[in-house]
């Protein structure tokens, strides 16, 4: 585990202190969740710097009126861009207010765990802030189990176990690309995405070369 995992999981609580038998119940970072003021140009940009592929993505056409979301993933990173698609909401008014105040900023850092009840239970016993207790959300590619907890700074951490979760990212996210779970062919294509006939060829505002 890397000094900034490590660092992160003790600002989390989840890192052990000196004295403290109990086992460390965290493993790898899962994801960087980044609020930013237009998700679409934010994943050109980050796939042009970063050589990363957009896998999957939630919005209006997904369920979720208020926010737009891409996740773009490469060998042992994946990063989430999100912003609001109309401030009315809730999440909106999160989300708009976020790069209002210090541009693109982390949201939440996502912690990959074994058993999230445990090492919420850990965390929250050492003196993290309670965000959400324990929960389970499925979709068609399985179930993923899910809490989150603060720390100080206005970062969140998600705690995560998708042992049971075969999709690209999350409950309410589809895939895009040439992501293909469960031998499926073909894609999913949402506006802005792809060209009208070209599922696989993503679609960058800035003119940079598209694809796998």
């Amino acid at each position: 585990m890397t000094d900034t995992a490590d660092s992160v999981l003790l600002a989390a609580g989840l890192a052990g202190v000196p004295g403290d038998p109990g086992p460390l119940p965290a493993g790898r970072v899962d994801a960087v969740v980044f609020a930013v003021a237009d998700a679409e140009r934010a994943a050109a940009r980050y796939r042009a710097a970063l050589g990363l592929r957009c896998t999957a993505y939630a919005g209006p056409e997904t369920g979720r009126p208020d926010t737009v979301s891409y996740v773009l993933s490469g060998p042992g990173t994946r990063i989430v861009l999100t912003s609001p698609a109309r401030a009315g909401g809730p999440r909106g008014r999160e989300l708009a207010a976020g790069p209002a105040r210090c541009a693109d900023g982390v949201l939440d850092l996502q912690v990959s765990v074994p058993d999230v009840y445990y090492a919420y239970d850990y965390a929250v016993d050492r003196g993290a802030l309670s965000l959400a207790e324990p929960y389970e959300t499925r979709d068609r590619f399985g179930s993923v189990v899910l809490a989150t907890i603060a720390v100080p700074g206005g970062t969140r951490h998600t705690l995560v176990d998708r042992a049971g979760y075969a999709g690209p990212y999350l409950p309410g996210y589809e895939p895009v690309g040439p992501y293909e779970p469960y031998g499926a062919v073909g894609s999913v294509g949402f506006p802005g995405l792809f060209e009208p006939g070209e599922p696989y060829r993503l679609y960058d505002p800035f003119g940079v070369p598209g694809g796998r």
